[in-house]
């Protein structure tokens, strides 16, 4: 009685945690979305596209997550013996592959400074100050978006190229603070300006997006452990008790002891 007891409630459970994989499924799909999108309005600040890799991982771990779960649940249902093997080792698989995708993870985000001091300037550079230019673009996008202006602050502007050619004595307009009227961008009115720099910002940013990856990543993979201790417990019990069996009659699930009754 208490080992039926011991596999209802690992079944219990693990019918509930692959409803859990059917979310957890959409939620990596949205996080490793998520940074595809953000990463694509700052690429212009990284050489590689190394920093993508975690992105693309936790995605198609969130694919394989949904047809796990349904695994799960027809194998949890039907008891089924190769079923919920085939479950403990792609739950296992996809474990090894989340936490490589932490590793990568943390390996990446220390690799962000770097990244972004080397390519930043370079950036600045190109700056021409038209919507057509991709640099020019996303430059204005992150110092509207992260309320920036240059890279260490807006006095670095005077050594850009757009800077020199203008020659009016301004930074762009998107470095005016939204709540100032008539802002020109002249740096003879500094405090119409935003006074911190956009590289330290640019990398803090990213580095949290990763954050949200490991994170992701750590907390579905403690899920998946306890999946697989669940669906372990269900075929250790099943292979050790030769006095349970399971029927199926008329498509009705009941459970006997082998003892004549």
């Amino acid at each position: 009685m208490m080992g039926q007891c011991g596999i209802t409630s690992s079944k219990t459970v693990l019918v509930f945690l692959n409803l859990i994989f059917w979310a957890a499924a959409g939620i990596l799909c949205y996080v490793g979305a998520y940074v595809f999108i953000t990463y694509d309005d700052y690429d212009h600040f990284f050489e590689d596209v190394y920093t993508l890799i975690p992105a693309v991982v936790i995605i198609a771990v969130g694919a394989l997550l949904f047809i796990i779960g349904l695994i799960g649940c027809c194998a949890t249902i039907r008891e089924s013996r190769c079923g919920l093997s085939t479950f403990v080792v792609i739950l296992m698989l996809v474990f090894v592959t989340e936490v490589v995708v932490v590793v990568l993870g943390y390996i990446y985000r220390a690799k962000v400074e770097d990244e972004v001091n080397h390519s930043i300037q370079k950036v600045y550079d190109e700056y021409n100050g038209t919507n057509t230019d991709a640099p020019s673009r996303a430059i204005d996008y992150v110092q509207r978006q992260l309320h920036c202006c240059g890279i260490t602050n807006y006095s670095d502007w005077k050594n850009t190229r757009w800077f020199k050619e203008s020659r009016n004595n301004s930074v762009p307009l998107s470095c005016c603070k939204p709540n100032v009227n008539n802002c020109t961008g002249s740096l003879s009115r500094p405090g119409d300006l935003y006074p911190e720099g956009c590289e330290a910002l640019v990398v803090k940013k990213l580095k949290e997006i990763m954050m949200y990856v490991i994170w992701a990543a750590l907390t579905f993979a403690a899920i998946q452990m306890l999946g697989m201790l669940c669906a372990c417990v269900v075929l250790c019990r099943r292979s050790r008790d030769p006095a349970y069996e399971l029927l199926i009659t008329g498509g009705t699930r009941r459970a006997r002891l082998q003892n004549g009754r």
